[in-house]
Parts: structure tokens; C-alpha cells; sequence
């Protein structure tokens, strides 16, 4: 049962940061043009390596990174190309160093696309328990079958959006809409997921508050959010600060503009607020596609594009690949950039442990069958083993099972506070509602709905 009990309370606190005050009945003033939203540039980049607990990884990452050609260095900053692997996103590798394809792969309730593994409860439901335990042992086993998949990096957990849209998409998959509950569930998860050895991905930084007009493309402009810096401190940041706080490895931008301008190239939002102001030390990621300009991201503090492809994806185009090597030979972006890139992914890397027998991917998220194509983005690609079928699960039902239990929420409607009246129906959605008629695996990332 969803936790609404503190739901009001949230939906107060946005409007009233987000809003000036107004007369008692009259109607609220309406909020600031886009046009009067800016975000001032920060420049340079902040190099990494400064805080204690990382320098030996950061020296081992120097001590490699020093010894790379041009070539390597920008193949672990970019993506292969979307269909181009097992993983959601693979970097290119580094054979010469024994550094794999970093594989990329959703999401923040366990290795999607993939068998044999738990499909755990989604993180409104942690929330709801208000149990730091079991944050954590579900972070555990997310980590734990991130690793046993092959999964170098397990794209979460999410705290943004934080809920300003009570229909957002995504609202789900975080913690709660209070800032406070949402950091202490994004760290909690952390620790638990990085204590295998996986890297987690906080995302989305920051104001991913709806689903529609969420991106911007050759076609398409996506909506900015416009916050104020006492708003984004306050509420908007607080999970990602106590994120940064438990060490998290990599930090995930956002589709949409943050006070019109593009989170992948919002130099404020992540050399001067990510990177200075909070002291983070990983690698920054785009979401999937959002990456809108080479020269412009990199200067801005972006470490990695996924998928890596272009303005339009499948035409084997990119905004970074042979066109980072060209800006860096050009002196359009400094070498010293491009080097700290690859440093804050290779320290990460090295402080997870995953130069010591990491396993490589046993899965496809592309088919469910064992053989198929290696590359099916590609207009031609050899086929092979894809599908090994490796289980996972280990006792993670029992984690998954207290937190579903624990989460459950009972309401009692004082005063009928409650919008409920004695005839109305209750309705209710999802496997809460009972299994599908159609099998558990029915659907493709279990994207039905049961109803009752």
C-alpha cells in the first residue's frame, strides 16, 4: 500500500518554495517566465582525488592514465552505441590494461531485461518502511546480482524526481517526496550495492519532474525546470549530498534543462555545485541519449556518454568518440579535461575492486534466447552465446518479501480527512492486485498492471 500519509505535507512544501505568498483565497501569483531563468557558467572543471578515502584509488587511476594514448582514454569516456552489447550501455575497452567494457545497465529495482534475478520492490515501497536495515540489505542484493550479472554499474538509486508531479512517471522509483527520507534511502542503498563491489548511479540530477517534454532532440525541445538556489539546496540537492556523502561512484544527469540549460552541459549544475561545492569525486553519466554537444559537455564537467551515439542514434555518429580525440588534438578541450575524465572512471573502478576477477556480462539485454546477434545495432553482426542463464537470486526473496510486508500502510480517517466516503469503490493496481492471469513474465519489463 503506497505511504500517503505524509503526502500532503510534501505537496505544501514544493508549492510553497516554488510560489510567492498570496492573499488568503486570492489566487497564487504565477511563477517566473523561462526567460528570467539563467544558469551562470562555472569553469574550469574540478579535477578529483582531493579527498583522503580516495586517493589510493586515484592514484592507481594517475599511475594508469598516464601511461594511455588518446585513443584509450576516449574510449572509456564513450559509449559503444545503444544495441551495440549486452549491457543497456558498454564503454569502449582498454585490452593493453586489461580494462574491460564498462557495462551500464538499468535500473534502481534490480538487473532488468535479464532472468533469473529478483525483481525487488520499488523504492516508494523502501521507503514506506522507514527501516535503514532494510535499505540497506536491499541494496545489498541489488549489488550482489548486479555483480553476479556481469553489471559494473547498476543505474541507480533514484531520488529525482522528488515528486513535485504527484502523476510523475517515475515518482515510484525514489524513496518518498520528503528530501530527508529520500537521502537517507539513496545512502543507506548505496553503501549496501557498493559493498559487493557494483557501482552505483545515483540519478537524475536534478528536477526530472515529469515524463513528457522531458528531453531535447533534432526535433523536439525539452522543458526546462527553473529553481531557484535556495529550493535546489534545500530540496531538490539534499539526496544527492548525502549520495556524494556515502561515496557513491557515479551520479546520472537529467533529460531537461535545469534553468534553461541542458543538464549535460550545465557547467553550474556540475563543475560548481556537483563537483566544487559537494566534493564529488566519481564520474558523471548522462541519461540515455542526452547528450547534446561534445566540445560543450566536456568543459561542463560531464566524465561519460551513454549510449554514445550522435544527434540521431543507429548511424554510428557521436558527439564524443573520434570527435573528442579531434577537439583534444585541436586544444578545444584540454588534455587535462579529457584526463580527469578518465581518472574519476578508473578510480572508481579500482576502489570497487573491479580490476581483481570483476565477472564479465552473462546476459543479453536484447533476447531471451541463449544464442543471438553479439552487436544488434550493427547493419551486420557476428551471432554467439548471449544467454547464460546464470541465477542470481540467492535468498533475496526473503530481503525483498520484509520489505513489502514492512511497507504496509494503514490509514486511519480521523475527521474524514480522507477523501473516502462509505460508497466508493477502491481500486487497486499492480501485483498487489494478485498475479497476472497471463503469467508473471508475461509482460515485458512487467509493464501491465493488474487491477481489481
Amino acid at each position: 500500500m503506497a505511504p500517503i500519509s505524509w503526502f500532503p505535507l510534501a505537496l505544501l512544501a514544493i508549492a510553497t518554495s516554488c510560489t510567492h505568498a498570496s492573499p488568503v483565497g486570492g489566487p497564487l501569483e504565477t511563477r517566473a517566465s523561462n526567460n528570467e531563468a539563467f544558469s551562470p557558467p562555472y569553469y574550469p572543471s574540478p579535477k578529483g582525488g582531493w579527498v583522503s578515502n580516495w586517493a589510493k584509488a586515484y592514484e592507481k587511476a594517475h599511475r594508469l592514465v598516464s601511461n594511455m594514448t588518446l585513443a584509450e582514454k576516449v574510449n572509456l569516456t564513450t559509449g559503444t552505441g545503444i544495441y551495440m552489447g549486452p549491457c543497456a550501455g558498454q564503454t569502449g575497452s582498454v585490452p593493453r590494461f586489461g580494462i574491460p567494457n564498462i557495462c551500464l545497465h538499468d535500473s534502481p529495482l534490480g538487473v532488468r531485461n535479464t532472468d533469473h534475478n529478483t525483481a525487488f520492490p520499488a523504492g516508494i515501497t523502501v521507503g514506506a518502511t522507514f527501516d535503514k536495515e532494510l535499505m540497506y540489505e536491499r541494496g545489498v542484493g541489488l549489488g550482489e546480482e548486479a555483480r553476479g550479472k556481469g553489471v559494473n554499474v547498476l543505474l541507480g538509486p533514484s531520488v529525482g524526481p522528488m515528486g513535485r508531479k504527484p502523476r510523475g512517471g517515475r515518482n515510484w522509483e525514489g524513496f518518498g517526496f520528503d528530501p530527508v527520507l529520500q537521502g537517507i534511502g539513496a545512502a543507506q542503498t548505496i553503501k549496501g550495492m557498493q559493498s559487493t563491489g557494483a557501482i552505483a548511479s545515483l540519478k537524475h540530477l536534478v528536477g526530472n519532474e515529469q515524463e513528457m517534454h522531458r528531453m531535447s532532440s533534432v526535433v523536439t525541445q525539452g522543458y526546462s525546470s527553473n529553481i531557484d538556489d535556495r529550493t535546489l539546496h534545500e530540496f531538490y540537492l539534499w539526496p544527492f549530498a548525502e549520495g556524494v556523502r556515502a561515496e557513491v561512484g557515479s551520479i546520472m544527469i537529467a533529460y531537461n534543462d535545469v534553468n534553461r540549460s541542458a543538464c549535460s552541459q550545465n557547467s553550474k549544475l556540475i563543475n560548481g555545485i556537483l563537483k566544487d561545492e559537494l566534493g564529488f569525486q566519481g564520474f558523471v553519466l548522462t541519461d540515455w541519449l542526452a547528450h547534446l554537444g561534445g566540445v560543450s559537455s566536456a568543459l561542463a564537467g560531464l566524465d561519460m556518454s551513454m549510449p554514445g551515439d550522435g544527434a540521431i542514434p543507429l548511424f554510428g555518429g557521436s558527439y564524443w568518440g573520434n570527435e573528442l580525440s579531434r577537439s583534444v588534438l585541436n586544444g578545444t578541450v584540454p588534455v587535462e579535461r579529457l584526463n580527469d575524465m578518465v581518472t574519476r572512471i578508473l578510480a572508481v573502478w579500482f576502489k570497487m575492486g573491479q580490476d581483481q576477477d570483476y565477472p564479465l556480462p552473462n546476459f543479453s539485454s536484447n533476447t531471451e534466447d541463449e544464442k543471438g546477434l553479439l552487436y544488434p545495432g550493427a547493419l551486420f553482426s557476428p551471432s554467439g552465446v548471449v544467454n547464460q542463464f546464470v541465477n542470481v537470486q540467492a535468498d533475496h526473496h526473503v530481503t525483498a518479501r520484509a520489505v513489502a510486508r514492512d511497507a504496509i500502510t494503514l490509514l486511519k480517517n480521523e475527521g474524514n480527512i480522507l477523501p473516502l466516503r462509505w460508497n466508493d469503490s477502491l481500486k487497486i493496481f499492480g501485483t498487489d492486485a494478485g498475479p497476472d492471469p497471463q503469467g508473471l513474465n508475461s509482460c515485458a519489463d512487467k509493464a501491465s498492471l493488474a487491477v481489481l
